[in-house]
């Protein structure tokens, strides 16, 4: 087994590598003046089992193609197997046609993944669960619930806790963390009028006098998150904490959290922190590296995957 990592979250790579106590794979990921993206592999891989770690994540465009080219090396390269580990898959927000003349970018990025080399996929807490069907590869989809409750727990154990979820499409994750730790469920009832802007319409659920925890898979511009956490704020609730694997957080995002009626976000480290993130006083990173070197020991042992989370 071997593991390379590109560019786009060094740090998530070395503690997989670390928990594994297996070194990274000596390989270049670098540009020509032209912002051309090169990729040479410095060691030999023919015949090994190679897992590349690259998120998709911003600058996305750059991301992906450091991730095919390096594929594609791979292949070229006689590697026996070549598995595609993408903590965060980009453009998974894209997984159905919203409007006319308008495209399915998942179905699109999954498409040239395949094309470029990998055998199979592993990745964290898609968008949504079609976009394994999007692969006509094995594709193993982890999941950040059994993290995100024991941490809830140990924080907050005691608490009168309601888990929320800040629309109806992410009520199966935040019911099964609701179900993990034995406490209430309540949905927030939002309409979105376009990309990026959301308002909250109705709170389903008892919230008032309780510490309410959000809980969704991305965060980018935290316009959905900032508005459900006032709105549960106005509806009496105790004080408010989110939990989102993928902490995109563009723009403003960090800035509109801290001013927020949100005492702490927590995210994986799915994506590298910014600078801004890692300042705030109330945005952390919770590791998923264990959670993703056992899947990729598991994998290269060729043994049960989804027992991870029994």
């Amino acid at each position: 087994m071997k593991i390379l990592a590109c560019n786009s979250n060094r740090p998530l790579a070395e503690a997989i590598s670390a928990y594994l106590s297996t070194p990274l794979t000596d390989a270049s990921v670098r540009r020509f003046s032209d912002m051309e993206v090169f990729v040479e592999i410095n060691e030999n891989v023919r015949g090994e089992d190679v897992f590349v770690i690259q998120s998709t994540s911003f600058p996305a465009n750059d991301n992906l193609m450091e991730l095919l080219v390096t594929l594609d090396a791979l292949r070229r390269s006689s590697a026996r197997r070549a598995t595609a580990v993408i903590p965060y898959y980009g453009y998974a927000r894209q997984d159905r046609k919203t409007a006319s003349r308008s495209p399915i970018s998942a179905k699109l990025v999954a498409n040239m993944i395949t094309t470029a080399g990998a055998d199979r996929v592993l990745t964290l807490d898609l968008h949504a669960g079609q976009i394994q069907g999007f692969f006509d590869i094995p594709t193993d989809n982890l999941f950040a619930q059994p993290a995100f409750a024991k941490d809830i727990k140990d924080r907050y154990n005691g608490d009168d806790l309601v888990i929320v979820s800040p629309d109806v499409g992410g009520v199966v994750r935040a019911r099964s963390i609701a179900r993990r730790l034995a406490v209430d469920l309540a949905i927030i009832d939002k309409r979105r009028e376009r990309a990026g802007v959301s308002e909250v319409m109705n709170i389903i659920g008892d919230v008032e006098g309780r510490r309410c925890v959000l809980v969704d898979d991305i965060v980018d511009s935290a316009g959905t998150l900032c508005n459900a956490a006032e709105a549960l704020k106005q509806h009496g609730a105790k004080s408010v904490v989110a939990y989102v694997t993928h902490g995109v957080l563009s723009g403003g995002a960090v800035a509109r959290v801290t001013a927020s009626p949100i005492e702490m976000l927590v995210t994986t480290d799915s994506i590298r922190a910014t600078e801004a993130q890692r300042l705030a006083r109330n945005v952390q990173q919770l590791t998923i590296a264990p959670l993703i070197g056992e899947a990729i020991r598991r994998i290269s042992e060729e043994r049960s995957v989804s027992s991870l989370f029994d």
